[in-house]
């Protein structure tokens, strides 16, 4: 398969890396100062303690350039824009692999209908310099699943193909066919959560304010509540129906656990909060305008 990774953060460095080991005619693209340092030694990888870092010699662009089989996307939710406007001419499909409530409209507007799939990532890591640091349980990502679907939930040969290709590559991917309210449910919770967090300082400062963890769930149950589907998985419908109290409890001892802590919950760039703020507008936004 001749692939586009488009966006060479955590998740799409780690994707592009897993890809190219696996045999796939990949393709980076890049820019500024990631785009130098990906030319000069390549995608470095190194478990999250790890002392030990190595090289995947994956290539580098920094422009899509020609057509490809495949073009996955993995940029944050106010980059996808301008993302968009660069693949207009390029062929090839594409998968946006990425926090997104907005649908597959607003996308296929500009890119063609026929061309959208939508994910979302199931790797995980954070930045370290130049070099990704990644939990090791998630590198070869067999535990937790990569979902990947048509906008209108049908199960096609091209979807088939990418769920197979990406399996073959060592990640648990499978077809979600309904992929659209598994994003907006994913952003009902994410949204809140993330912006809590921001404004705490961060997940263990949000633990231990137990007001903004109950203000926090409040608007998960909102979001949960105007969704126009029952939320996906179905296990969200629980935020809506177990005691308030046991929910505060579990969510604070999570905010506090290593995987809260080593998540993007702690990133508290101006970045994170223009994605947040971007993902909650597509909440509120109503169907018609996405």
């Amino acid at each position: 398969m001749k692939l586009l990774v488009y966006g060479a953060g955590v998740l799409g460095s780690l994707f592009a890396a897993r890809m190219h080991e696996a045999g796939h005619d990949v393709s980076l693209l890049a820019r500024g100062e990631r785009l130098t340092a990906l030319r000069r030694h390549g995608v470095r990888l190194a478990e999250e303690d790890g002392p030990a870092v190595r090289r995947v010699p994956v290539p580098v662009v920094e422009h899509p350039d020609g057509a490809y089989d495949l073009i996955t996307v993995f940029v944050r939710t106010h980059q996808v824009d301008a993302v968009l406007e660069s693949l207009a001419g390029v062929q090839g499909d594409v998968l946006f692999l990425l926090n997104w409530a907005a649908g597959a409209q607003p996308l296929g507007a500009v890119i063609g209908h026929e061309r959208v799939l939508l994910g979302f990532p199931a790797n995980g890591g954070t930045m370290d310099g130049d070099v990704v640091r990644y939990r090791k349980s998630n590198l070869v990502t067999r535990r937790v699943a990569m979902p990947v679907g048509e906008p209108e939930g049908r199960t096609t040969p091209r979807l088939e193909r990418i769920v197979e290709t990406f399996r073959s590559a060592g990640f648990n991917a499978r077809a979600e066919p309904r992929m659209d309210a598994w994003l907006r449910t994913h952003a009902a919770f994410t949204a809140p959560l993330g912006q809590a967090a921001h404004l705490a300082g961060g997940p263990v400062e949000l633990a231990a304010d137990p007001d903004a963890v109950r203000g926090m769930l409040h608007r998960i149950r909102q979001n949960l509540a105007a969704l126009e589907t029952p939320p996906v998985p179905r296990a969200f419908a629980a935020l809506r129906t177990l005691p308030q109290g046991l929910l505060v409890a579990v969510l604070r001892r999570f905010l506090k656990s290593p995987t809260a802590v080593h998540s993007g919950l702690s990133d508290l760039s101006p970045a994170t909060a223009a994605e947040l703020d971007r993902l909650a507008g597509q909440l509120r936004a109503p169907a018609g305008d996405r």
